[in-house]
């Protein structure tokens, strides 16, 4: 595949924490293409990498050697302030925390990219995304007044009113009941094949790897398998031979500087 048909693309991407002895690779030599259209989950052990690729990917995070071609562009070496164009006008997060505004109504909520980028929200595009994810009827409500389904939904919503060329989830059924982690994943996987959206997202869990096209396995900082057309019981299998008899529940060991990521995906959702 060619390098300019896909929407993100790593080219022998490396990205290590620390210094001396406590010095940890992250990423390891990771080269991957995600072309336009497509859902691709990214599964390891917990420590893998899989957070690290995400937030290198989305430009989140910077690469110590190595290429990212995100949206057509190379993030390393822009300014922040034209990351965070780039972000809001071409890229779309949902995090395992919907970092919805407590305040404001789930229209509120999604118009808010919008309103960030000073594009004045167009009413009937903000009906459009919310009818689409089922919010129709709960735009005036509160954060509060919604459940967890729903505040992703909305979450969603407001990573989709910009028409983002990518969207990248990271946990995004982490903190949903099965019933609606599996409406959740229906969903975006609806949103793939009806709209062409391109979608990464980051998982544990085999079941939510099956409703992907593609699921990329790393362990150690590098990619060890690529699985199409995935069943949830071929990734768990796969799953079994990675993960180490100690492994910590996953995400506790995820090379990343403490509160890199959290401060980074609370920025990312409104930026």
């Amino acid at each position: 595949m060619q390098q300019d048909s896909a929407v993100v693309a790593l080219t022998g991407v490396r990205r290590t924490y620390g210094s001396g002895e406590s010095r940890v690779a992250a990423l390891d030599g990771v080269t991957l293409e995600f072309p336009a259209g497509t859902f691709t989950a990214i599964m390891g052990p917990s420590g893998s990498g899989k957070s690290t690729l995400l937030q290198c990917a989305a430009g989140l995070d910077q690469v110590d050697e190595g290429r990212v071609r995100l949206a057509g562009v190379d993030p390393r070496g822009m300014s922040e302030t034209a990351l965070t164009k780039l972000r809001r006008e071409r890229i779309g997060f949902v995090f395992q925390s919907f970092n919805l505004l407590p305040t404001l109504t789930a229209r509120q909520n999604v118009e808010l990219p919008l309103k960030l980028a000073k594009k004045p929200p167009r009413p009937a595009e903000v009906d459009r995304v919310l009818a689409e994810l089922g919010l129709a009827a709960r735009a005036a409500h509160l954060p509060s007044e919604l459940s967890g389904g729903q505040q992703q939904r909305v979450a969603i919503a407001r990573a989709l009113v910009t028409r983002p060329q990518v969207l990248f989830a990271d946990e995004p059924t982490g903190a949903l009941d099965s019933r609606t982690s599996r409406e959740v994943l229906a969903l975006l996987r609806r949103i793939v094949v009806e709209h062409g959206q391109t979608i990464i997202m980051v998982t544990h869990d085999p079941v939510a790897a099956s409703y992907a096209g593609r699921v990329v396995f790393l362990a150690d900082g590098r990619v060890v398998d690529d699985l199409a057309d995935p069943t949830a019981e071929a990734v768990a299998a796969r799953m079994a031979t990675l993960e180490p008899l100690d492994d910590e529940p996953d995400g506790s060991g995820d090379h990343e500087p403490a509160g890199h990521a959290a401060a980074d995906r609370a920025g990312a959702a409104t930026c």
